[in-house]
């Protein structure tokens, strides 16, 4: 999947993932992708809600060896 910026979050624990991510995502326009690693198990249901809660949409994620990665597109 192709993505303008790529966020690590690796090592970071629950809530900075999100925080990296919001700003982050600040960053890109309108329809980009913004794909994030991270290796916090939490993040899984908190991305997904954070991402539906503020108009992005999910694309994707997949597990990596201890790395989850995740594809949102900016709404």
């Amino acid at each position: 999947m192709k993505s303008i910026k790529v966020l690590d979050a690796k090592g970071l624990a629950c809530p900075m993932p999100i925080v990296k991510t919001k700003k982050a995502m600040e960053e890109i326009e309108t329809g980009q992708v913004l794909e994030v690693h991270t290796t916090d198990k939490g993040a899984k249901n908190d991305l997904t809600a954070w991402a539906k809660s503020r108009g992005h949409e999910l694309l994707k994620h997949e597990d990596e060896n201890e790395v989850i990665k995740f594809w949102i597109k900016k709404g």
